[in-house]
């Protein structure tokens, strides 16, 4: 028998991450581009200032409602027709506020960019705003809360934003509204908050994809060229502020089987020259399968099917020449266990905290964390939609260019001291708001004996 011969490896080609180069139009839009040769389907990302912390009082959700009623008609197309040109482009589009801002999300094969475009451009120039969509917006995202307060995850995540932020701040309160504040808005509500937030000279486009045999400048300048709007200065961004006091809150859910479990505190963001350190700890702390918190709580205890440790950015604002960036991260734990392995399955996790902070990481897992996270980044990047997105989130927190093509060197330069000193000082054990989301005449008792802080129950 004739065997074929063995396929000789190759030689792994280097990679970082792209590069976008940077333009404007003469309404004052700054342009990001990116030419990803072989990527057929482009994607668009706008990024407009339009942060929730700028919502009218007592009208939380309302830039919610805006960003979903961009594709509910425009001056030209109603609703059902504005879906039909979309479809008949092969095209996806979304948009959501959150505290950063909105984002306005395209998907679309190259060869209909500029219908799509046009589209996206109608949608931001001129929405409908009709009251019978609005009406219908509203009463969607009423129905969508109860849903939400049923939901574990949800209710914990909750829970935890009030507990760490004051009342005062828009942080402490739900990203899409409550019933008491959705009940109020109306188009008129809507109109007033788009008009006074969203313009050309307040937002970023980036465009990724295969633009060969396209005029980008052209194409840019048909479309979002003749969106217009006034001139404002940025917003100042409010001081965040936390209250990390090492506590415990347990939302009772009456015959719950397991308790979600979401342990959290906010920290540095990605302009802290901690980051890339914090970022390698953290993933060695709680990042995958194979991460301490797995190791002891999954694969020794059989207590869960996985915890994560994560950090994830709230908001950042511009570097200034005085105070430097401010911004912060929620650094967090999330996880769930059956109820009655809540206050072991606790008391295994602070011990994992104590013994990192008494022993440090080693070399290997700071090692593995590194081949992971820096040699995945090929993979991740892969699609235009994901380049598109992580540009996006770097004009958001106000980070340059090219703050991802660095990060991996600085990720890969970071030592294991560094990485032990970084996720020690993120997840203090004295220094953690715990919520847990369970049967409270079952775990109550448990978890105060552990002694991590003062432990109250609140109604799910």
């Amino acid at each position: 028998m004739q065997f074929h011969p063995q396929p000789a490896p190759g030689v792994a080609r280097p990679w970082a991450f792209p590069a976008p180069e940077r333009g404007s139009l003469p309404n004052g839009l700054t342009v990001l581009r990116c030419h990803r040769p072989g990527q057929q389907v482009v994607a668009v990302e706008i990024v407009l200032d339009a942060p929730l912390d700028a919502e009218p009082e007592g009208l939380d959700g309302v830039a919610t409602i805006m960003a979903r009623a961009l594709s509910e008609g425009t001056d030209k197309h109603t609703a059902e027709e504005f879906a039909a040109e979309l479809e008949r482009c092969g095209a996806t589009l979304d948009a959501h506020a959150d505290h950063p801002g909105l984002r306005v999300s395209l998907e679309v094969p190259a060869s209909r960019l500029a219908k799509a475009l046009g589209l996206v451009a109608e949608a931001l120039r001129a929405p409908a705003f009709a009251e019978s969509e609005i009406e219908r917006l509203v009463r969607n995202r009423l129905d969508e809360i109860p849903h939400e307060q049923a939901n574990p995850a949800r209710r914990a995540a909750k829970q935890l934003s009030k507990e760490l932020f004051p009342a005062a701040s828009r942080m402490s309160r739900p990203r899409q509204g409550t019933e008491e504040t959705v009940e109020r808005i109306d188009a008129g509500a809507v109109r007033a908050f788009f008009e006074a937030h969203v313009r050309p000279s307040a937002a970023t486009a980036v465009v990724v994809g295969d633009l060969t045999g396209i005029d980008l400048e052209a194409l840019l300048s048909e479309t979002l060229g003749d969106w217009s709007g006034d001139t404002v200065e940025p917003r100042p961004a409010p001081p965040i502020t936390a209250d990390d006091t090492g506590r415990v809150v347990i939302v009772d859910r009456p015959g719950a089987v397991q308790t979600q479990l979401l342990i959290g505190r906010i920290g540095p963001d990605r302009h802290d020259s901690v980051w890339p350190a914090q970022v390698l700890g953290t993933y060695c702390l709680g990042g995958t399968l194979t991460s301490r918190l797995d190791r002891v709580l999954r694969e020794e205890k059989g207590y869960t099917y996985g915890v994560r440790a994560f950090a994830q950015v709230l908001r950042s604002s511009a570097p200034d020449s005085d105070t430097g960036a401010t911004g912060a991260a929620m650094l967090a734990i999330s996880g769930s266990v059956d109820t009655e392995s809540t206050g072991p399955a606790l008391e295994d996790l602070w011990t994992v905290l104590r013994t990192l902070a008494a022993e440090g990481l080693t070399d290997e897992e700071r090692e593995t964390a590194v081949q992971n996270l820096v040699g995945v980044a090929p993979l991740k990047f892969e699609t235009a939609a994901s380049v598109a997105g992580t540009l996006a989130d770097q004009v958001e927190q106000h980070l340059p260019d090219d703050f991802q093509a660095h990060l991996y060197a600085r990720l890969a330069a970071a030592g294991t001291v560094e990485a032990t000193a970084a996720v020690v000082s993120a997840f203090p054990g004295d220094r953690l708001v715990t919520i847990l989301v369970g049967d409270a005449s079952r775990i109550e008792e448990p978890v105060r004996a552990l002694g991590i802080g003062e432990v109250s129950v609140v109604t799910g």
